[in-house]
C-alpha cells in the first residue's frame, strides 16, 4: 500500500508542479526519479538512462515527423493569411448573431485540416473577440468555444483527423486514422451538440443577467483590424486605411485557402484505401526495418504523406504572402521541439511509473474495472493516465505502452473489433485531459487574456462533460452493435 501511496504521491507532485509553471523537460524525469527513490522498484541511473530516456527517444522516433510536418503546416496556414481568412469567411457567413457557433466552425476546420490546436488558438482569438464584442456575448465563453472546436471532437472523434491523438493508437492495434468512422461520427454529434447547447444557454443566461462582453482591453494585431471589421460586415475602404497607415494585408480567398485543410483529408484517405494496397510491403519484414508490417506504419505514412503534399500546396498556393518562407520553415520546424520533448517527457515518466512493481497490482486494477468488456478497460486507463499527466497523447501512450498487447488480447478473446478498441482510446484520451493543470488549457486560457475562475467551467463541460457522455454512448453502440 506505501508504494501506491508514494506513485499516487508522484503524480500529485507532478500536476502541482506542472500547474505552476515548471517545465515538463526537467520535472518529469525528476519526480519520475523520486517515484523510483520512493518505492525503491528501481535503481535510479539505470531507470532515468534505460528506461526513461529510451522510452522518451522511442516516442519522438515514433512521432517527430508529426509534429513537426503539423507544426510547419500551422505556421504556414498562420503566416500565409489561410487560416485568417477560414476565420473571416466562417464568421462573415454566419454573421455576428451566431457568434459562437461560427467561432467553433472555424476551429473545426482549421484543427480537422491539420492545424495545431495551439495556432487555432492565437489565429482565432482576435475574430472570437471582434465577433463576441459585437453580439455582446462575454468575452469568459469564448475560451469554451475554441475548446469545443479544437480540443473536442476533431481531436478524437471525427474520422481522418491528423490529430496526434487519433495517431498513437494505430500502430497498437494495426488501424488507420479512419478507424470506425461511424462511432466516431455519432461521438463527434454528441459532443457538438452537447457544447453548443452549453455555449449557447450560458449566452442567454448572461443577457438575460444584463451581463455583456465586458471592459476588456483586447490586444490585436494590426493586420487583424482589417480582418475584424470585414469578419463584422463593416466594409472598410482598403485604399482609404491604407492612406491613413493601418497595415493592410491581403487575405486568400475562402476556396484557396481551406484547399490546403481539403487535401490533408483526401490524401490521407487516398493513401490508406488506394494507394498502400497497391504497394509491395514485404520488405517491412527485414530486421533492417524493425521487423514490422504496413498495418502498424500505414496509419502514420498517410498522416505523414497527407501533411507533406498540402505544405507543398500552401507554398505553391500562396508563394507572394509567404514574404519570407525561409523563416517560417524555421520558426515552424523550431515551434514542434518543445511540444513533442514534453509530451515525450511524460511518456518516460509513464514508463518509468511501469517498470515499478507496484504498477502491477494498479494495472490489475484498473483492467478490473472493465471486467470482460476490454472497451471499458482501456477507457478506464487511458483516461486515468490522461488526468495523471494532463496530456491526452501523454496518457495513451503511457496506458498503450505498458497494456496495449493485454488489450488486442483481450479485444480478440471477447471478438471486439480493433477499429472499435482505436476509437474508444482516442475518444478517452480527450476526457480528462483538460484538467487545471492541462497545458493545452493553460496556453488558450493565456492567449484569451482570461483566468481559469472566469472561463474554465465553460472548458470543462464542453471538453471534458461532453466527451465523456459520447464515450460512454460509443461503448454501449460498439458492446451491442460492434464496430461501423
Amino acid at each position: 500500500m506505501f508504494d501506491v501511496i508514494v506513485v499516487l504521491a508522484a503524480l500529485g507532485l507532478l500536476i502541482f508542479l506542472a500547474f505552476r509553471g515548471i517545465t515538463l523537460i526537467l520535472l518529469a524525469p525528476g519526480v519520475a526519479m523520486l517515484a523510483a527513490l520512493g518505492t525503491g522498484g528501481l535503481p535510479l541511473l539505470a531507470g532515468y538512462t534505460q528506461v526513461f530516456m529510451a522510452r522518451t527517444g522511442d516516442f519522438i522516433v515514433a512521432f517527430f515527423p508529426l509534429f513537426l510536418l503539423g507544426a510547419i503546416f500551422g505556421k504556414l496556414m498562420d503566416d500565409s493569411g489561410c487560416a485568417r481568412s477560414i476565420a473571416q469567411s466562417v464568421s462573415a457567413r454566419l454573421g455576428a448573431e451566431r457568434a459562437i457557433v461560427s467561432i467553433v466552425l472555424c476551429c473545426t476546420v482549421l484543427t480537422y485540416g491539420g492545424v495545431s490546436a495551439f495556432v487555432v488558438a492565437f489565429a482565432i482569438f482576435p475574430v472570437a473577440a471582434a465577433l463576441f464584442r459585437t453580439a455582446d456575448i462575454p468575452k469568459r465563453l469564448i475560451p469554451g468555444a475554441v475548446a469545443l472546436g479544437a480540443f473536442s471532437f476533431t481531436m478524437s472523434a471525427l474520422p481522418g483527423t491528423p490529430a496526434i491523438q487519433n495517431a498513437i493508437p494505430m500502430p497498437f492495434f494495426g488501424t488507420t486514422a479512419f478507424a470506425a468512422p461511424g462511432l466516431g461520427i455519432i461521438a463527434a454529434v454528441i459532443m457538438f451538440a452537447l457544447g453548443i447547447a452549453w455555449l449557447n444557454r450560458r449566452a442567454a443566461w448572461a443577457r438575460a443577467q444584463g451581463e455583456g462582453y465586458g471592459a476588456h482591453a483586447d490586444s490585436l494585431p494590426a493586420a487583424d483590424v482589417v480582418l475584424r471589421e470585414h469578419a463584422l460586415g463593416k466594409g472598410f475602404d482598403l485604399n482609404e486605411l491604407q492612406e491613413t497607415g493601418t497595415n493592410v494585408e491581403t487575405l486568400p480567398p475562402f476556396a484557396l485557402a481551406v484547399l490546403p485543410v481539403l487535401a490533408v483529408i483526401v490524401t490521407n484517405f487516398a493513401f490508406v484505401q488506394f494507394v498502400v494496397p497497391a504497394m509491395d510491403t514485404s520488405y517491412l519484414a527485414d530486421p533492417l526495418f524493425g521487423e514490422t508490417t504496413i498495418e502498424r506504419v500505414r496509419g502514420v505514412w498517410a498522416v505523414i504523406v497527407a501533411l507533406l503534399l498540402a505544405i507543398l500546396l500552401l507554398i505553391v498556393t500562396n508563394w507572394r504572402r509567404l514574404t519570407d518562407l525561409r523563416e517560417s520553415l524555421d520558426k515552424g520546424a523550431d515551434a514542434s521541439v518543445l511540444p513533442i520533448f514534453n509530451t515525450a517527457s511524460l511518456v518516460g515518466f509513464g514508463a518509468v511509473i511501469a517498470a515499478l512493481p507496484v504498477f502491477d497490482r494498479i494495472s490489475e486494477a484498473v483492467l478490473s474495472i472493465g471486467g470482460s468488456n476490454p472497451l471499458v478497460s482501456v477507457s478506464a486507463s487511458v483516461a486515468t493516465l490522461s488526468a495523471m499527466t494532463g496530456s491526452a497523447s501523454g496518457g495513451m501512450t503511457i496506458a498503450l505502452d505498458a497494456l496495449g498487447s493485454t488489450f488486442v488480447e483481450l479485444a480478440q478473446a471477447s471478438g471486439v473489433s480493433l477499429e472499435a478498441m482505436h476509437r474508444v482510446t482516442a475518444l478517452a484520451s480527450g476526457t480528462l485531459d483538460v484538467l487545471p493543470h492541462s497545458g493545452a488549457v493553460i496556453t488558450l486560457l493565456t492567449v484569451c487574456q482570461i483566468s481559469h475562475r472566469d472561463s474554465y467551467l465553460d472548458i470543462f463541460v464542453v471538453s471534458m462533460l461532453g466527451p465523456i457522455v459520447s464515450l460512454v454512448a460509443v461503448i454501449l453502440i460498439a458492446s451491442l452493435f460492434g464496430s461501423f
